[in-house]
């Protein structure tokens, strides 16, 4: 079995037993507790497929979150629940799901999508629908600029960047940078942007710049002409899938190659895939897992009690992503979705991943941490 197939196993095998009673798989249709209705909100991430492991987590820390304020009374009397959607990171299927949430009069929101081309697919329809779309990793600049019903928990791929191209020139002081990019919508603009920052950094000389496809394991053609361009460092954009072999197969030609990643690379998976080849991999996260915030931690044992593994800085996104929008609907006092939406608006919410608030365009600011990876873990990144 290949290693990123059994990792999607033990994942799935253990995701049921994760959830609470507050979740559900369907169409949207009414669900009653005590006979009050319950608050809907819907979850579309691919839960099966490439990515599923993303989605999977996702739904495990949204249902940490739904079941902390069930055990509390839920929200204006109610009970909560998540009514869970599979897009597969498909535009074609999280189309149709989002025709399906919209018509689903009672549902106040959707926590999704999971990449930006995907999410950009669905989110004109939660527009024209006036339904609240949060999505925890949509990065593409555009994607906000659809309404002002659509917000993301995340930020921009620039901001991301910025600490990249700072870490690159100042802190491990490297000339020639390299980008591998993976062959998608969002693979495509975050790398053009990746380009454009390093090229206007005069600390820096972008030497080359080469693309791969997602479902590819085989990188030799890319890594030859990074390699010949004499490349010191290489930014990696892509999900986690990418760096394991990635790191493998650069090192087993330059192992003094330094590889850096966007906030997605840390998760436990790239350690389980990419083995001692990862080893000095460095990322910016709004969230880490070893903080010592007593909030922090609560999750962070939380997670690993239902999953197994700790929880990445976009899952620790989407726990406070449904919390933002549980609390806009308490201070709201109503389920009406422009009341919710204003209170998204105003909200200042004390998350795990930061003081979360929203500007005009919908976008969330996030001061970062940097990790890296040394003796087979993420720890804090220091200068």
């Amino acid at each position: 079995m290949k290693k990123g197939v059994l990792v999607a196993a033990l994942i799935a095998a253990g995701l049921m037993a994760a959830l609470g009673s507050g979740c559900r798989r369907g169409k949207g249709q009414d669900s009653r507790q005590e006979g009050k209705p319950k608050v809907k909100i819907a979850l579309a991430f691919p839960m099966t497929g490439d990515n599923a492991e993303y989605g999977q987590s996702f739904l495990v820390a949204a249902q940490i979150m739904v079941d902390k304020w069930n055990q509390a009374g839920g929200v204006l009397g109610r009970q909560i629940e998540l009514v869970v959607y599979d897009d597969k990171n498909s535009a074609e299927k999280a189309a149709s799901i989002a025709q399906q949430i919209v018509s689903s009069k009672d549902i106040v929101g959707v926590l999704g999508h999971f990449s930006s081309g995907v999410s950009m697919t669905a989110a004109p329809l939660y527009q024209a629908n006036q339904v609240i779309e949060i999505s925890n990793t949509a990065s593409h600049p555009d994607y906000s600029k659809i309404g002002n019903y659509i917000f993301r928990n995340n930020t921009v791929i620039s901001a991301e960047f910025n600490v990249i191209v700072d870490v690159i020139a100042n802190d491990l002081k490297l000339n020639k940078v390299g980008i591998i990019a993976i062959k998608t919508d969002w693979g495509t603009a975050a790398g053009a942007i990746a380009a454009d920052l390093i090229q206007a950094n005069n600390k820096l000389t972008l030497v080359a710049y080469e693309q791969v496809l997602e479902t590819s394991n085989d990188h030799g053609p890319a890594i030859a002409k990074l390699k010949a361009a004499g490349a010191e460092a290489v930014v990696a954009v892509g999900m986690y899938s990418l760096y394991g072999p990635l790191a493998r197969q650069y090192k087993e030609v330059d192992p003094k190659i330094q590889l850096m990643g966007v906030s997605n690379a840390y998760t436990q998976q790239i350690i389980q895939l990419g083995g001692t080849a990862v080893e000095g991999l460095i990322a910016p996260v709004s969230f880490f897992a070893e903080s010592e915030y007593p909030e922090v931690q609560k999750f962070v044992d939380e997670f690993k009690s239902r999953l197994g593994i700790e929880p990445s800085a976009l899952a620790a996104q989407a726990y406070d992503s449904i919390g933002i929008l549980l609390q806009a609907i308490k201070e709201a006092g109503a389920l009406d979705r422009e009341k919710v939406r204003d209170a998204v608006n105003a909200i200042n919410y004390p998350g795990i991943t930061g003081p979360t608030f929203f500007n005009s365009l919908g976008d969330a600011d996030k001061q970062f941490q940097k990790v890296v990876i040394r003796n087979g873990k993420f720890v804090q990144y220091k200068r």
